[in-house]
């Protein structure tokens, strides 16, 4: 029976009999689900390594009928987002986009990187909440395959042209007049413009790293988060804890 050695992030809970957990981590490739024996035990060795987001280190074998917690080395339990239920909130938020574009034996290194990375600033900075799950959304986006068009018009794809629409349709910027063609294009300012083409090509490290006005802001979180409805054809809510 081989134990496996994984470093991941709990992105879900289930309390299953008497004292056992089945928790699903989410590791660069792709996430697992295991069952944690005893660890709502009080004593458990288990008990803070499979809370909902704690990061680690996991030590996993293969039992009858499912992966089981051999132990594991806790790392970061993002413990501001336990304490501030807004930030629980924005988190928990991202967390079930996450738990629904990753699989199993699915290469998401650079994923996990994006929802820790975002974790970290709704954990430790006082950033507006709103910019940085928007910045998150669209950067997802991005690493799925929807990269929305930046360098060009989308439709006419002239780049010596002023882009100051963005269409979902198209998915990405367009001139004035092809937007007159596109009912559900919408306006944006020059710094909306700026953000949206910083987060889609701004390294891992710097991403988060640039604010914005209050309209600014309302636009990248509109195109943002309908970029990101459209393309899962699903609606997110920021739904309420309690």
């Amino acid at each position: 029976m081989g134990i496996l050695k994984l470093k991941g992030i709990v992105i879900a809970e289930h309390n299953m009999s008497d004292y056992d957990k089945m928790v699903t981590i989410l590791t660069p490739n792709g996430k697992i689900g295991c069952a944690a024996k005893g660890a709502r035990r009080p004593k458990s060795t288990l008990m803070a390594g499979t809370q909902f987001l704690c990061f680690g280190d996991y030590l996993i074998y293969q039992g009858a009928s499912s992966y089981n917690i051999n132990s594991c080395e806790v790392n970061e339990v993002f413990y501001n987002l336990r304490m501030d239920l807004d930030k629980l909130q924005y988190a928990s938020h991202i967390t079930k986009i996450i738990n629904d574009v990753t699989d199993e034996n699915q290469n998401t290194y650079k994923i996990l990187q994006l929802f820790l990375n975002t974790l970290y600033v709704l954990s430790e900075t006082d950033k507006n909440m709103d910019l940085t799950i928007s910045i998150f959304k669209l950067k997802l986006m991005c690493l799925l395959g929807f990269t929305p068009i930046i360098d060009k018009c989308a439709t006419c794809k002239k780049e010596d042209v002023q882009l100051n629409h963005f269409s979902f349709k198209d998915n990405g910027l367009k001139c004035e007049a092809c937007s007159r063609q596109d009912k559900g294009a919408v306006e944006i300012s020059e710094a909306t413009l700026n953000a949206i083409k910083y987060i889609v090509l701004a390294p891992p490290k710097k991403l988060f790293s640039f604010n914005l006005s209050e309209q600014s802001l309302r636009e990248v979180e509109l195109i943002c988060k309908v970029y990101l409805n459209e393309k899962l054809d699903k609606e997110y809510k920021l739904d309420k804890l309690f």
